[in-house]
């Protein structure tokens, strides 16, 4: 069960940075003993980004850390990462179980509200992402804020674990765990800490991680 911090390495433009760079930064990440970490790359070609995974797979065996690919299943599959998150626009969640290569691949995927949360339970995914949470800057075509009541009462109507997404802050944090979520997926308040692994470690305290 996905518990705590989930960390995302996010990666803005088109062109991979220095392999050193990318396995320092994930490396930062992993060092705070992430749920798992996530490679996210949305402007990124295929190519590129399968030789990021793979470049970032033995620093995450090292860690004993699942590493997922967002959005691409068949980069995930290609590159032997441990598993995949989905958006609603990207392949199908049914199709990516029946495409999955083993039971323990995980397949994670965002949803916005109820429905789209039983759907994705029905569907067959190991775990879902709500949100946004709160206004987030980090995802230009982001839906409307959600708020904690409404993470706390999906929580409560679905059995799977549920990563609250979205603007959360080191300031919040308590509050989204207190309604109910798993972990928390943070970006900017992770990026932009004086100390990163500190930031995130403070995260994962919030669930008991």
């Amino acid at each position: 069960m996905l518990r705590g911090y989930y960390a995302i390495l996010n990666l803005q433009g088109e062109v991979p940075e220095k392999p050193a760079a990318l396995r320092a930064r994930a490396e930062e990440r992993l060092a705070a003993r992430p749920a798992c970490l996530q490679l996210r790359a949305k402007r990124m070609g295929a190519a590129d980004l399968r030789r990021i995974a793979a470049l970032l797979l033995p620093a995450c065996r090292a860690a004993g850390v699942p590493l997922l690919v967002n959005d691409r299943l068949d980069v995930a599959l290609a590159a032997g990462a441990d598993g995949v998150h989905l958006g609603q626009n990207d392949l199908p969640l049914i199709d990516a179980v029946r495409m999955r290569s083993s039971p323990r691949f995980i397949i994670g995927i965002s949803t916005h509200d109820l429905a789209q949360a039983q759907a994705a339970s029905r569907d067959g995914a190991d775990y879902i992402g709500f949100g946004p949470i709160f206004a987030t800057q980090t995802k230009a075509d982001a839906e409307q804020a959600v708020g904690l009541a409404q993470l706390g009462e999906l929580c409560a109507a679905v059995s799977l674990p549920v990563v609250a997404i979205g603007g959360i802050t080191l300031a919040t944090v308590d509050a989204v765990a207190a309604a109910g979520a798993s972990a928390a997926a943070i970006i900017a308040a992770i990026d932009q800490a004086r100390d990163p692994v500190a930031a995130a470690r403070r995260v994962a305290q919030a669930f008991g991680a």
